[in-house]
């Protein structure tokens, strides 16, 4: 059976965000056979006149009609999602960013009751440059240079974006270095000569600008680029009801789009 093929009932936590509107119209347009809409979360606020679907501001009822949650909200909200997945046995596909070091921990231990999948970007193109970016920098030793830089658009909150994070998380492991001591976030004034195998991050906010991140090894006399360029956020929603559909049947456990793939 195909992944299309399964029936499954997705909810949306979210529903009327930015990504939880793409995943509501991806989901009733029927471009996914087998994939239901369950209904979806909103804030008190937004639950105004009538809906073509199951709306409620209570997450844990959304959770109890659902097969698997989908949430690309906020870390505080998604802290208490992975809860309530862990505690009913829902799948939860996690598309959240920002997500400090305890937020992961949380979503680990809901993974132990539960399949939860968590990625930086949903976006197949952006996981095959996850990998190529890995395999780059295990090939190119400490004499090519890394920097990663990302631009977004102008209502985006956190930075750098968790997508150039997870870039620079595939090249310290193909380094095996620990990125927290080879990072270089922030560079200003009298900043001194380049320290040899950093990894640098660079940042641009503005416009509507969906997503572009370009990953760099600077030798001398040559350079790699690695570049990803997104142009319409249906392709993260697409990923996201990928990702749906393949936790049919899994055990619990914390999983990523390269489980997905097969990278």
């Amino acid at each position: 059976m195909t992944a299309w093929e399964i029936k499954m009932k997705i909810g949306i936590v979210g529903c009327k965000g930015r990504v939880g509107t793409l995943l509501v119209n991806e989901i009733l347009a029927g471009n996914w056979k087998g994939a239901t809409l369950a209904g979806g979360t909103v804030l008190p606020e937004d639950m105004k006149g009538k809906s073509d679907f199951f709306i409620t501001t209570d997450a844990e009822e959304l959770f109890k009609k659902s097969d698997v949650v989908i949430d690309f909200t906020s870390p505080t909200a998604t802290r208490k999602h992975a809860k309530l997945a862990a505690k009913h046995k829902k799948a939860l596909i996690v598309g959240t960013t920002g997500l400090s070091p305890a937020d992961e921990k949380e979503l680990a231990v809901a993974a132990k009751n539960t399949v939860i999948v968590q990625s930086a970007n949903f976006s197949v193109g952006v996981n095959v440059l996850l990998a190529l970016v890995e395999r780059g920098a295990a090939s190119l030793d400490e004499d090519f240079d890394i920097e990663i830089f990302e631009a977004h658009h102008k209502n985006k909150v956190d930075a750098p974006s968790g997508t150039a994070l997870a870039l620079g998380k595939s090249a310290a492991s193909g380094r095996k270095v620990d990125l927290k001591k080879a990072a270089d976030y922030a560079r200003h004034g009298e900043t001194g000569k380049r320290k040899r195998g950093k990894i640098g991050f660079s940042v641009a906010r503005g416009g509507d600008v969906v997503g572009d991140h370009r990953v760099f090894f600077y030798g001398e006399g040559e350079r790699v680029e690695l570049s990803h360029i997104a142009t319409n956020r249906s392709l993260f929603a697409r990923g996201a009801i990928r990702a749906a559909l393949w936790t049919k049947g899994k055990k619990s456990g914390l999983y990523s789009m390269k489980d997905i793939l097969g990278l």
